[in-house]
């Protein structure tokens, strides 16, 4: 990458959907965490390491930080900043074992990034044995980025590039000027017409609250990162997503029926991909889909996971979905940041969203390199939120998938968890 064509090039005010992100992250961690581990370890890492930020001064999109306006009434804007030789740490692990490198990952998502600095930083710690898809010593890159950049698709995106693809992410289409007035009353008409269609059964209903169990507890105490890798080929089901949820759903159930609990409603939310051309960085939907671990047989379940899928997607094809269900640019930046901050996200409910989270990106061919060293699996770890004290990353890279899991303790008894996540991913 030598050049930049001039739609990638990032500067302006921040889209509605992405500084929704920012302000996030005033009341919980947004951090994401994209985790390589490329086989051996370079020659040289202190090369390896200035050709990374080298590649990362030719991405626009990683040149930049947010410009808040002082005043608040306006949205935050994106800024040049020059990639600095600080934004790449080299780590020396007190035990260079995997679950180590894990724990030290673990720390440094406690020291969240600020975007108005700094909007990402590369994290190494080599040499690292154990690590799962290696022999010998391996080396571990974590890209850590904040959620304005993006959401999954798209950080993976900027992570290929980083590591040796071509490509850079697609550009966005940017917000023009709406009319106030009009659009806030577009976006209510569109409201009204979705629920009408709703309630008359010519579309599909969002899924129902669900009764909180002890996995809602809210985070507190140590946070646990680990990871589970298999090939692709042992997930059942038409997709690496619908595979990895009846494992998570064999386990969870396990987990929560051994604890006294009725795991008949367990669901996930998963962000999914919005159609269409995106106006964000963050262009996806969060949606809620039931794990059915009720079902008679694995095909049964593998069936009602998949029609919850179906039914989201035709709910998304509504004339009115996009605008209905989109962040109005209309609305003033203070207005939007106070919602926020007095929005309820604490925990101890009766009824939420879902029980866990399972995030699923596919990153792609296994053709990255860091410092000569090829990739042999990537993983990622969802984060906590005030409602949940589990979550789950499920990650392809060529043939490899990997389920990060990243749970509280000791809300969660993490070692029984992984047992019964390694036995069905197993069986």
């Amino acid at each position: 990458m030598t050049s930049v064509p001039p739609e990638c090039r990032v500067d302006g005010p921040m889209a509605s959907a992405d500084a929704m992100w920012l302000w996030f992250s005033a009341r919980f961690p947004t951090d994401q965490a994209l985790v390589f581990a490329f086989r051996g370890v370079p020659a040289s890492v202190p090369e390896a390491v200035a050709a990374t930020l080298t590649r990362a001064r030719e991405i626009p999109y990683l040149a930049v930080r947010i410009r808040e306006d002082p005043a608040g009434w306006r949205h935050p804007t994106w800024v040049p900043a020059a990639v600095a030789p600080e934004q790449a740490v080299v780590h020396e692990l007190p035990t260079s074992t995997w679950d180590a490198c894990l724990d030290a990952v673990s720390a440094v998502l406690r020291q969240q990034l600020d975007p108005r600095v700094r909007a990402w930083r590369l994290h190494v710690f080599t040499p690292v044995h154990g690590v799962p898809g290696t022999s010998g010593a391996a080396t571990v890159v974590v890209l850590q980025i904040d959620h304005t950049l993006g959401g999954g698709g798209r950080t993976a995106a900027l992570a290929g590039a980083l590591f040796g693809r071509p490509a850079l992410p697609d550009p966005i289409q940017r917000a023009t000027w709406v009319r106030p007035l009009r659009s806030v009353t577009a976006k209510a008409r569109a409201k009204r017409t979705l629920a009408a269609d709703t309630a008359a059964g010519r579309l599909p209903a969002v899924k129902a609250p669900v009764r909180s169990l002890s996995v809602n507890a809210t985070p507190s105490g140590t946070r646990v990162l680990r990871t589970l890798t298999c090939d692709r080929d042992r997930l059942s089901g038409p997709t690496v997503t619908v595979g990895a949820m009846t494992a998570i759903s064999d386990a969870m159930t396990g987990y929560l029926t051994a604890r006294g609990e009725d795991p008949a409603q367990l669901t996930a939310a998963v962000p999914v991909a919005k159609r269409g051309v995106a106006k964000s960085y963050n262009h996806f939907d969060q949606t809620w889909i039931g794990f059915h671990p009720d079902a008679p047989t694995r095909d049964e379940q593998i069936r009602r996971i998949t029609d919850d899928f179906a039914a989201w997607h035709r709910r998304t094809q509504h004339p009115s979905y996009d605008i209905a269900s989109a962040p109005s640019e209309a609305i003033p930046a203070a207005v939007r940041r106070l919602a926020i901050k007095l929005a309820r996200i604490d925990g101890g409910r009766e009824l939420v969203p879902a029980h866990t989270t399972v995030s699923s990106v596919d990153r792609g061919p296994a053709d990255l390199s860091f410092g000569g060293c090829s990739v042999a699996f990537t993983t990622g770890f969802p984060a906590l939120v005030p409602i949940s004290s589990l979550s789950h990353g499920v990650h392809v890279i060529g043939r490899t998938v990997a389920i990060g899991v990243h749970a509280s303790a000791p809300q969660v008894d993490v070692d029984d968890y992984l047992d019964r996540l390694d036995a069905a991913l197993t069986r």
